[in-house]
C-alpha cells in the first residue's frame, strides 16, 4: 500500500504523521519505506540523512541518475528511507509538468517493488511538500491512499475544502476517485474551536474523516527534535497512544497492508 500524506497548508502534521505511522508499522512487524518529497527535508533531517550530494537523494531519481532502489537507506528502528534534498525545489522549473514526469514516481515505485522481493506487500509512506506542484502531484498519482492532516483551526477547514477541489480537478486525469481520509491533528479539547472544527469537518466529509484524532501533545512536537519517533521518545504519552489508535483504525479498515507473519520488529 502506498500512502501519501499531503495538505496544501503547512504546520498541520504531515511529517509527524508520516514518521509515526511508519513507526507504528515497524513496531507491528512491518518494514515500511519512507519517501521524503519535501525540499525542506524535515523528515530526512530526523535521522540526519540528508546527503551532501543531491544525486543521492530523490533529486537524483528525478534527474534519472539513480533508481529508487539505489537511494534507499536503512533507518534503524523505523525501516527504510529515501531522503530529500533542497535541490528538489528545482524539479518544477527543470522538468515541467508533462505526463512522463508526473508519473515518474509511480513508475519508479513499480520498478522498486519488482527489484526488492516482498516490497509490494509492504507499506510506503510519502511525506509531501505543502503546495501543488510536480512533487506533490507525483505522490498523488502514485498513491493508493491520501491522508490529509487537518489541524483543528478554522483556516484548516478552508484547506480541507481546497484539497477537495484540487482532487476533483485531478480525478479526470487519474481516471479514478482517489481514496482519501481526513485526519484531525493538533486537537486541544479545551478549546471550543477544536470541537467546532471537528463537527464541521465530519458534517462535510462524513466517513472520510478518520475516527482517530491526534491531540495537541508536547511529545509529538518535540520527538523529531530528539531524532526520534513518538514511540521511541515516550511510548506511554498521549501522542503515542493517538498514533497507535490511528494505525489500528487504518488496519481495521484495510487501508494499510497487514505485516507479514515474519520480518520487522516485534510489537512493543
Amino acid at each position: 500500500m502506498r500512502i501519501a500524506v499531503f495538505n496544501q497548508k503547512g504546520g498541520v502534521g504531515k511529517t509527524t504523521t508520516t514518521l509515526n505511522l511508519a513507526a507504528a508499522t515497524f513496531r507491528a512487524g512491518g518494514q515500511p519505506l519512507l519517501l521524503d518529497l519535501d525540499p525542506q527535508c524535515h523528515l530526512s533531517h530526523i535521522p540526519n540523512a540528508v546527503p551532501l550530494d543531491a544525486g543521492r537523494s530523490l533529486f537524483g531519481f528525478f534527474q534519472g541518475v539513480r533508481p529508487l532502489e539505489a537511494l534507499t537507506l536503512s533507518w534503524e528502528g523505523l525501516g527504510r528511507l529515501i531522503p530529500s534534498h533542497q535541490q528538489l525545489i528545482k524539479v518544477d522549473s527543470i522538468f515541467g509538468k508533462g505526463p512522463a514526469i508526473l508519473n515518474k514516481l509511480r513508475t519508479g515505485l513499480d520498478a522498486l517493488e519488482e527489484a526488492i522481493p516482498g516490497q509490494a506487500a509492504q507499506n510506503t509512506f510519502i511525506d509531501c511538500c505543502p503546495y501543488v506542484g510536480v512533487l506533490s502531484l507525483n505522490a498523488i498519482f502514485a498513491c493508493d491512499l491520501l491522508i490529509i492532516p487537518i489541524s483543528t483551526d478554522y483556516l484548516s477547514l478552508q484547506a480541507a475544502d481546497q484539497m477537495t477541489r484540487t482532487l476533483a480537478i485531478l480525478e479526470p486525469v487519474l481516471k479514478r476517485r482517489l481514496e482519501r481520509r481526513y485526519l484531525l491533528t493538533r486537537c486541544d479539547r479545551r478549546r471550543k474551536m477544536s470541537e467546532d472544527v471537528e463537527s464541521q469537518l465530519r458534517e462535510r466529509y462524513g466517513d472520510e474523516v478518520l475516527a482517530s484524532v491526534i491531540s495537541e501533545n508536547v511529545t509529538v512536537a518535540e520527538s523529531p527534535a530528539r531524532n526520534r519517533d513518538v514511540f521511541t521518545h515516550n511510548a506511554t504519552s498521549q501522542g503515542a497512544r493517538d498514533y497507535q489508535t490511528l494505525y489500528a483504525e487504518l488496519q481495521e479498515k484495510e487501508l494499510l497492508t497487514a505485516p507479514a507473519p515474519t520480518g520487522g520488529a516485534p510489537e512493543h
